[in-house]
């Protein structure tokens, strides 16, 4: 017996009264009333290239879901990109854009009773906002990757926007000049599409097949491709059978597909950033799982598979044509789970049997790997009782990866930049930049111009960087830990930090501790003043007094 659509509602209802008034002044039929609904979700926008070319692939995949027998319905969300939105407030838009994706998505998707949603992902912000709303909505859903932006050339040299993003932490540092990091940015970026390194956003496209929620084969892949619009409209027709065949996201991700993801993010040195992200899906899918422990297992026995800029020297280019998500997965298939559903309707082992790795230097075998881990270390101690997050990269070749240094500590990284181009940040010192989490900044506050600050001022081997904000997926120079939880902001233990104090960064042992004595730790927090939240309002002040912890991915649904 077919499916009865949960769109088509009672003849001669109220419900079907008015909204076939609607349609049939749009143009639309007694048959396509009857077809499936489904939302192509468009996240475009004319403020950054990482959108610029989605009407296009939008236009392309309405016109696949109507040859498959299929209603598509165009609609549009917020369309954040880090580089354009982070002026306003600190960075607090970033991280809170991302939930306003997801209920932008449900008001619409919910509110109509559509019957499933193909989502045009895109920058780093719209994937984990469309599997958020696909786990939470739970009908049918494709991701549709639409791509990565092709790179330039600068004085014979490859530059990109990871490239400027670092550049202007060294300018800050007074290592370059502005004319040159203007000339790298008109070379930059030359087309359409996401950032070109293994950023959050290449990381969160190789996640969503890893995840089994786009078809396989298609992360990562040039904007405006070929392969890119062939893909799309494969997508559109297989998004009218998953309704039929009513395979929901909650069919998809279970704990054997977001482990899968984990050690998939592993083996490329990843964007930090997807573990928030995997632990904000799992959230709103009611998925009980603890994406930092995860993390914190997998890290332990997953090799470095790949080094894709800004980790090593390969491009992102040369990782698609070896093979990509798939190819990665390949190696690692004896340690997946392999009976995972994805969107194809199969396992992830049938859909891996015909996988291949076709650059066994660009992607490694197992018995000659970049490096036995870890790429991501979850660290705790009294400093991160729930935890932090350190990306090492090809540093993590470095066994027992330690550091013990001075606390100086900073509640504005512009003021942390200051002092380092000054020469009063010296070897030894342990940067502490605080008041930058979720409910600190509001929204959650970067850290990465202080860090490239750091790095420009050729500090980056010998002081130490820990803070509660976050950072950046593409680019981290040095010993870096972000992301400590609890947040100052909440009377996290980083928010008892003096200057002078030792702190203690201890990969081997996943530690970072305060080295204080704990009747002191005690005195201190018995006299411990929050400071007064920063006046904010609108949708900051709303994430702000509903945000849940970054145990809990940072979401703002209350339980």
């Amino acid at each position: 017996m077919k499916k009865v659509l949960r769109s088509n509602f009672e003849y001669g209802t109220s419900r079907w009264a008015v909204r076939r008034a609607q349609w049939i002044a749009l143009g639309l039929n007694d048959e396509d009333m009857k077809k499936p609904k489904i939302a192509v979700v468009n996240s475009s926008s004319e403020l950054a290239i990482c959108f610029s070319h989605l009407d296009d692939i939008a236009k392309t995949v309405k016109d696949a879901i109507k040859e498959a027998g299929g209603l598509p319905f165009e609609i549009r969300t917020t369309a954040p990109s880090d580089f354009i939105i982070s002026p306003g407030q600190n960075g607090g838009y970033i991280l809170p854009s991302r939930d306003l994706i997801v209920n932008d998505i449900e008001s619409v998707v919910e509110g109509a009773q559509l019957d499933g949603m193909i989502c045009l992902t895109s920058c780093d912000k719209t994937v984990p906002g469309h599997l958020m709303a696909a786990i939470r909505l739970n009908i049918p859903t494709i991701l549709v990757i639409c791509g990565y932006q092709p790179s330039g050339e600068y004085k014979g040299k490859h530059v990109d926007i990871e490239d400027v993003f670092l550049g202007a932490g060294h300018v800050l540092s007074g290592n370059l000049s502005k004319d040159e990091l203007s000339n790298m940015a008109d070379h930059a970026v030359k087309g359409p599409g996401v950032c070109s390194g293994m950023g959050t956003a290449n990381s969160m496209h190789i996640v969503c097949e890893a995840l089994g929620m786009c078809l396989p084969g298609s992360a990562p892949v040039l904007a405006n491709s070929e392969k890119m619009t062939e893909f799309a409209k494969l997508s559109s027709k297989r998004i009218v059978d998953m309704i039929w065949e009513d395979l929901k996201p909650r069919d998809i991700l279970t704990k054997g597909a977001f482990e899968n993801a984990t050690s998939a993010i592993l083996a490329v040195s990843g964007s930090i950033n997807a573990v928030k992200h995997l632990q904000a899906i799992a959230v709103e899918g009611d998925v009980d799982l603890d994406i930092f422990s995860i993390f914190d297992e997998l890290s332990r026995k997953t090799p470095l598979l790949s080094a894709v800029l800004p980790v090593g020297k390969d491009t992102i280019e040369s990782f698609e044509k070896a093979g990509g998500a798939q190819a990665i997965m390949k190696r690692l298939e004896a340690s997946l789970d392999g009976s995972v559903l994805t969107v194809t309707g199969k396992t992830v082992k049938e859909n891996l049997a015909s996988a291949e790795v076709h650059n066994d230097d660009v992607i490694r075998p197992l018995d000659n790997v970049y490096s036995d881990g870890p790429a991501i270390a979850i660290l705790r101690g009294n400093l991160a009782p729930e935890s932090s997050i350190i990306k090492l990269g090809l540093s993590s070749r470095k066994k027992g990866l330690k550091f013990t240094g001075t606390a100086v500590v900073f509640d504005d990284q512009l003021k942390a930049a200051a002092a380092i181009k000054s020469g009063d940040i010296k070897p030894g010192h342990v940067i502490v930049l605080r008041g930058l989490g979720p409910k600190g900044t509001p929204g959650m506050g970067g850290a990465s111009f202080a860090v490239f600050a750091v790095d420009g001022a050729g500090l980056g081997t010998t002081v130490a960087v820990v803070t509660d904000g976050q950072l950046s997926g593409l680019v981290n120079k040095g010993l870096v830990v972000g992301e400590v939880s609890p947040e100052a902001a909440m009377g996290g233990p980083i928010a008892l930090i003096n200057d002078g104090d030792q702190i203690s960064i201890d990969i081997e042992k996943r530690s970072l501790t305060l080295d204080v004595e704990e009747q002191i730790l005690t005195e201190r927090r018995e006299n411990l003043e929050l400071p007064t939240p920063k006046k904010t309002t609108g949708w900051l002040a709303i994430y702000r007094d509903n945000v849940q912890p970054m145990s809990k991915g940072a979401v703002i649904i209350k339980k």
